[in-house]
């Protein structure tokens, strides 16, 4: 049944006393944004947050109606955080989810949870939602007992009353919270030892919860960031660079200038426009676009060089050290990991408005108090002089950490007096937003007389050093990042270098495997240290009928597996290739991911889901083109993506583990997808495939839909 929301519009100049006050009379719980209790993991620091437990951030408001409204600095893109934090402070309120009224990511209104992303939304921000709920249900019963005259353990809280069943008597939460005492309480820290609802107690937690705002996701009533609107509103563009390097030598703002109701500003090399319809902006910008002069990059590498670039660049590469125990059983393989782009849904779009020397923006990013704190660099403001708001919105995967078009907005905002809509186009986006980083893995290694590891060296250069270190067990072992000169713009995507060095490593396993003469499956059980990682792979090898795949004879189908570990999550995938003159199409997909435990598992089932179709993309088609510093291939026509028409059978396990502290699930389900299709497709063809995209000899580089 799907949760019904209560609303509450906030108006973009209101204060935080405003903000109480229009809620309703009650109590604003502050709670400690420091160390986290119960199903937790250590926090990391950053993102403005401080490890000292203090009473400052205002997390849960109850009004005298009853009305609960939680506070939250996380976002909403697609991942199911409104729904996951919703059931954490229903959980220890002890009401059910739709009582629960969430406001996410306004920087005015809201503790600073640090960015969405690494996962960390399930490890550290849902148990920082809970510290606060259940501090507020342990004040709540405080209060009512020093009304009553009666010791706090005699009380239950639970539905929205605190209950006595002795003489029998309840008071609402909403009536406690207009009591004259209830200041006092609220206003104490929040215990360091506040005791949270065990997992054996749960009722909300632990079960599927669908998105709060559903049904207006599905019937258009949502705002995304695209559809904010601010009276009086103009649209803004900006004149980028004719390619990646190139330095603005001059240009003339006249014609924009001469244009009616025209604003043209320029800054250094910021260049933009804002009029009343972006009909007119995107005329405004054609005409000065031409009398701009250029000084364009020499030594710009084109992506067919790009490997070979990375590696000349790359600073001091280590050189393997281990002797091979069996030179005849040794590997030594180098594996390429191209650019690609995260193609959100929604283009970066800003809403930028000045109210005299306050500046108010609506942006979709998944790091609200970093990219106030980059408008306040561009701009010269204090932190109580900027307002950051991200309405729900539409995909970040990771790309939408940095808040440039939120600072173009407010510069053309600035110069036009008026607020700017900034929509960035598609082309803007594949070219312009920073892509997942290239890479270039070299692995060398070798097997023993008995067949076992004996020496593993793991080099990635540029990509990242996530999950670089070995699961497998292996007597030698060095693994190292080295960095590159990135000839394009790099930063986080989903999984970070996990998927990259995943990749490098369960093709490098497979091709091992052979040399030992062993079955895949059986070898990497043979050698595998952590018990979650093997029983992933015990599972999804049982889900998918491994044995029985394995033994089928067809000469154009393959089958393939990979598992791997990060950032508390164990996954482990299996697909079935079938591969014709047409390219490689992924047929059947089985997985096991183990995450601790699970807190809402139809979430969790899309985010797996989700990851492994996305990872699909990656392998078998994803790639920017470019050449000279322009992005050849930057539009849904030429960059292709994963369609519905490409979706295999899929069949997931979720492994749930009560015993374990809960992992986030955004990325390391994405992990594992590459290298099982790749080591299906050596099966497949006999082929050995050691670069992302797949790029078969004499196979077409668009892979085919899986169906016909």
């Amino acid at each position: 049944m799907e949760a019904t929301i209560t609303k509450t519009i906030i108006p973009s100049d209101i204060t935080r006393r405003g903000f109480v006050k229009l809620l309703g009379a009650g109590l604003l719980i502050a709670v400690s944004d420091g160390a986290t209790f119960g199903q937790a993991r250590p926090r990391r620091g950053g993102g403005g947050r401080t490890a000292k437990p203090v009473a400052i951030a205002a997390r849960v408001h109850i009004a005298r109606d009853g009305t609960i409204t939680v506070m939250t600095g996380k976002v909403e893109c697609g991942q199911g955080a409104r729904a996951e934090l919703t059931q954490a402070a229903a959980e220890e309120l002890r009401v059910p989810a739709d009582q629960i009224h969430l406001i996410m990511a306004d920087t005015s209104l809201v503790p600073d949870d640090g960015l969405t992303a690494g996962s960390g939304t399930t490890p550290r921000t849902v148990p920082s939602v809970r510290q606060g709920a259940a501090a507020a249900r342990a004040a709540l019963i405080a209060i009512a007992a020093q009304k009553w005259g009666v010791a706090p353990d005699q009380l239950d809280a639970r539905d929205g009353k605190v209950t006595q069943a002795s003489p029998k008597r309840e008071i609402t939460y909403g009536e406690l919270a207009g009591d004259e005492e209830a200041a006092k309480e609220f206003a104490k820290d929040t215990p360091k030892n506040v005791t949270l609802t065990p997992v054996s107690e749960w009722k909300v937690l632990g079960t599927p919860l669908p998105r709060p705002q559903g049904r207006d996701l599905v019937t258009g009533g949502h705002a995304y960031p695209s559809d904010i609107t601010r009276p009086g509103m103009l649209y803004g563009k900006v004149l980028r660079p004719i390619a990646y390097g190139a330095k603005l030598t001059s240009i003339d703002l006249g014609p924009a200038k001469a244009m009616k109701d025209v604003t043209a500003v320029q800054d250094g090399e910021f260049v933009g426009v804002a009029a009343p319809t972006s009909f007119l902006a995107e005329q405004a910008l054609e005409a000065i676009a031409k009398t701009a002069q250029w000084e364009r990059p020499t030594d710009a590498p084109s992506s067919k060089q790009l490997f070979e670039y990375l590696k000349q660049h790359a600073r001091d590469l280590p050189k393997n050290t281990f002797a091979a125990a069996d030179p005849s059983k040794s590997l030594k393989a180098t594996y390429n990991v191209a650019y690609i782009q995260h193609a959100p849904l929604e283009p970066r779009t800003a809403v930028a408005a000045w109210d005299g020397d306050k500046l108010t923006v609506w942006h979709g990013t998944q790091n609200p108090f970093g990219v106030r704190s980059e408008l306040m660099r561009a701009l010269g403001l204090a932190a109580d002089a900027v307002r950051m708001i991200v309405p729900d919105f539409g995909g970040g995967f990771g790309g939408k950490h940095t808040g440039e078009a939120a600072v173009e907005a407010a510069r053309l905002a600035k110069a036009a007096g008026r607020p700017v809509s900034l929509r960035w186009t598609r082309k803007e986006e594949f070219t312009w937003a920073y892509f997942r980083p290239a890479g270039v893995i070299e692995i060398e290694a070798s097997l023993d007389p008995a067949g076992k590891l004996a020496t593993w060296h793991h080099v990635n250069i540029n990509s990242g050093p996530q999950a670089m270190e070995t699961p497998y067990r292996t007597p030698q072992e060095h693994s190292q990042f080295v960095q590159s000169k990135p000839p394009l713009r790099h930063g986080s995507y989903r999984a970070l270098a996990s998927t990259a060095n995943t990749f490098a490593r369960e093709v490098a396993i497979d091709e091992l495997a052979v040399m030992a003469g062993a079955d895949p499956f059986a070898f990497r059980l043979a050698h595998l240290q952590d018990e979650r990682l093997k029983g992933v792979l015990e599972a999804a090898a049982k889900r998918f009928d491994w044995a029985g795949r394995s033994a089928r004879k067809d000469p154009k189908t393959g089958v393939g597996l990979a598992c791997g570990t990060e950032k508390g999550g164990f996954i482990a995938t299996c697909a079935e290739v079938r591969v014709d003159d047409d390219g490689i199409a992924v047929t059947h997909v089985a997985g096991a991911f183990d995450c601790g435990k699970v807190l809402n598992p139809g979430n969790l089932l899309n985010q797996i889901q989700g990851a492994i179709i996305m990872g699909m993309g990656a392998a078998l088609r994803e790639e920017m083109v470019f050449q000279n510093g322009v992005i050849r291939n930057g539009s849904f026509g030429e960059y292709r993506p994963p369609r519905f028409a490409d979706v295999p059978t899929l069949d997931v396990e979720l492994v749930d583990r009560p015993d374990h502290n809960s992992a986030g699930a955004g990325e390391s389900p994405i992990m594992a997808i590459a290298p099982a299709i790749a080591n299906a497709v050596f099966r497949a063809t006999g082929e050995r495939v050691r670069e992302m995209p797949i790029k078969l000899k004499g196979k077409s580089p668009q892979a085919r839909s899986s169906t016909p």
